[in-house]
């Protein structure tokens, strides 16, 4: 009749287990145990009981516990608040001190009182924590931004003494040649914040390797406290003043670079040694100590970074020196035409002209403005010399007149031949004999001609331009083969038409397909070229036309070597848009490459307008072309005269070839006189009517 055997018996699973079951709302607990078997019948048991009887008292125990517990918690729980609340007050203190050290506050300063000794341990060492890290971050901030190396020496020891609370502190750098010790900075504190500079140079110099204190602690590597009243060296200890020097002390701290090298002194000098033998006196050299690590470090820094530049200033000259080597007739071309830039950049800086009230170089601008005018020629490199040389018309690698001359010699023998010939056919004497002459003079005339269309001038006219074809259309006789002992590219060159039999008649001047210089098509410039260049590109490298390159109209250049000699500035930006420029730099090859650009867009290589170049860029326009016109040492025409030059200038800038406010400046500021007195011939510099031009 029991209910719950009856509702567990329905199912029944005869397995060895606990039990843990519920029925109409009462637990039950119990097991199947297996019992001995008999007569090979297996028995099981079932234990069942109500949790309620068995766990009770159990339970009517823990019921009264918990109670209990709970009065004995409620009680405790102000006395343990009161308690915890005391305890705590500082630890919180401590949290926002270190909370506001996390967010690099150190500004409010949090007083914190406890009666436990490590809390009370623990707030000291963050107070001493913070003011280190603050001091230290000050030194940080303060000579982070510091570019120039004689600034952050200065810096470095003005803002060592100031927290280091010394009165005296001296900067030592080890000398290029590792043999000395040289002072560099030297500040003296005058009323705790601020600090008069002594002149470095009234401290000596010390040796490496001899015996002075300085020098052993530096070859030590030890930081040391040294008493004043030792010999230390003159000038030292007088930096405190007559008598301040008593009791006083020099604490020595070696400065290593990153590889452990020593590369200086840091040393600091107290009046009393009060200041550095107190309780806090190890801790205050470690914080030095520390503090001449990234001092070491800055320095090392700055000077590797003075010493890259001085080797790009050294090295981007050495470009310009050996561009200007590379053709005697344009020596000294890249050296001064930084010049003048530089002294037009200043004047535009000192204008008090509205055009050049936004006009203003910082450090970095004048460092982009040096570097790109430096290297504004840079890819002339590129550019054969004889090009570059090309003082003539028919200029190569040589002139070319000399062969044009053997011709008229040869013609000229030629009438002597004929002279003589007909002569001895019975002819007279007297009519031959004024033939004979008159074709003499007419040679000689007609090669003087020639000559003197060699010489390149201002202005081709047409009927020069006839005579030469006339002259041109006289013939000779070759009798020797032309392919012989050429190189296999002439060789190539000439195979373009048929080998002709000898003995045959040639033109005077003639314009061959031999003369035809193929361009590669690596030198073919895409209107699509990353660089923007908008150019005009002959079809020909080279065109070595004898009545081609006679009949050039100006100058001595053909098309193709005018191209080739503008060529420079397309090279020069690809050039110099290959390196790697830091952010304050990378205006360089847009300035170095806009100075053959022009006002009204027709210039090259990019055809760039006015307000799509750069004023500097400008500037180094003028200054290319000013220097070119008055340059004494150009093989292809005679240096003009101040007023010749201004005036061509003048017309230029009407033609709106250069920036017309620029040009005023250029004019009103004097930098052409600056420039003439500087390196012009006293010949050139005449008397130049400013009013005339500015009008």
């Amino acid at each position: 009749d029991s209910m719950v055997l009856t509702a567990f018996g329905a199912e029944l699973d005869v397995t060895p287990r606990r039990l843990d079951i519920e029925h109409q709302g009462e637990r039950w607990t119990g097991s199947i145990d297996r019992i001995a078997e008999r007569s090979g019948l297996g028995m099981n048991i079932l234990l069942l009981s109500p949790v309620e009887e068995l766990l009770g008292e159990a339970v009517a125990i823990g019921r009264e516990s918990i109670v209990g517990a709970l009065i004995i918690v409620l009680l405790s729980i102000p006395v343990v608040w009161l308690i915890s609340t005391r305890i705590a007050r500082p630890i919180r203190q401590l949290a926002k001190e270190a909370e506001a050290i996390r967010k690099f506050d150190f500004d409010a300063s949090v007083q914190t009182r406890s009666a436990i000794s490590e809390v009370d341990a623990l707030a000291d060492a963050m107070r001493m924590m913070k003011s280190t890290i603050n001091r230290f971050l000050s030194l940080i901030d303060s000579l982070a931004g510091e570019k120039q190396l004689d600034a952050l020496l200065n810096g470095i020891s003005r803002e060592t003494m100031r927290v280091a609370e010394a009165d005296a502190a001296v900067t030592f750098l080890v000398d290029d040649d590792e043999t000395l010790l040289r002072a560099e900075a030297v500040h003296i504190s005058s009323d705790g914040h601020k600090s008069r500079v002594t002149p470095p140079e009234t401290l000596p110099d010390i040796e490496l390797a001899g015996d002075h204190p300085l020098a052993r602690c530096l070859r030590d590597e030890q930081v040391r406290l040294m008493d004043l009243q030792e010999p230390i060296g003159p000038g030292i200890a007088e930096l405190l003043g007559p008598g301040n020097n008593a009791g006083g002390g020099l604490l020595a701290v070696p400065l290593r670079n990153r590889q452990g090298e020593p590369v200086g002194m840091l040393c600091l000098l107290f009046s009393a040694t009060e200041a550095v033998q107190a309780d806090e006196r190890e801790a205050r050299i470690a914080f030095i100590d520390a503090l001449s690590g990234f001092s070491a470090v800055s320095i090392e820094s700055r000077h590797l970074l003075k010493m890259q530049a001085a080797l790009l200033d050294a090295f981007i000259k050495l470009i310009a020196g050996a561009i200007d080597s590379k053709s005697p007739y344009t020596g000294g071309h890249c050296q001064r035409v930084p010049e003048l830039t530089r002294m037009l950049a200043e004047a535009a800086c000192e204008s008090t002209d509205a055009c050049f009230a936004d006009f203003q170089l910082d450090r970095e601008g004048w460092e982009a403005l040096h570097i790109a005018s430096w290297l504004h020629d840079c890819g002339k490199v590129t550019t054969p010399e004889y090009v570059v040389d090309k003082s003539t018309k028919l200029e190569t690698i040589y002139d070319r007149i000399h062969e044009v001359r053997m011709r008229f010699e040869v013609l000229k023998r030629d009438a002597q031949i004929d002279y003589l010939v007909r002569l001895s056919e019975g002819g007279d004497p007297d009519v031959l004999m004024r033939e004979r002459d008159a074709e003499l003079a007419r040679l000689d005339d007609d090669f003087a001609f020639v000559a003197e269309c060699n010489e390149g001038g201002e202005f081709m006219a047409s009927e020069r331009l006839d005579r030469l074809r006339t002259i041109g259309g006289r013939t000779w006789l070759r009798t020797l083969d032309d392919r012989l002992g050429v190189s296999w590219e002439e060789q190539r060159r000439k195979e373009r038409v048929p080998r002709a039999d000898l003995p045959v008649a040639e033109r005077l001047l003639d314009d061959k397909p031999e003369h035809l210089i193929e361009r590669p098509e690596s030198e073919r410039m895409p209107d699509d070229n990353p660089w923007g260049f908008r150019l005009n590109v002959p079809d020909h490298l080279y065109n070595r036309g004898e009545l081609y390159n006679l009949g050039v109209a100006r100058g001595t250049l053909s098309d193709e070597e005018r191209f080739k000699i503008n060529d420079h500035v397309v090279q020069t930006i690809i050039m110099l848009n290959k390196l790697p420029y830091p952010k304050h730099l990378r205006s360089v090859p847009e300035i170095a490459g806009g100075h053959h650009e022009t006002m009204d867009g027709k210039g090259y290589p990019k055809r760039l307008r006015r307000e799509e170049t750069s004023v500097t860029a400008r500037m180094m326009a003028i200054a290319d072309i000013f220097e070119a016109l008055t340059a004494s040492d150009r093989p292809y025409k005679k240096p003009k005269t101040l007023n010749e030059s201004i005036r061509i200038l003048s017309f230029m800038k009407d033609d709106a070839h250069i920036d017309p406010d620029l040009f005023r400046l250029f004019l009103q500021s004097g930098v052409w006189r600056e420039y003439a007195d500087r390196f012009l011939d006293p010949a050139q510099i005449d008397e130049v009517d400013i009013d005339r031009y500015l009008r």
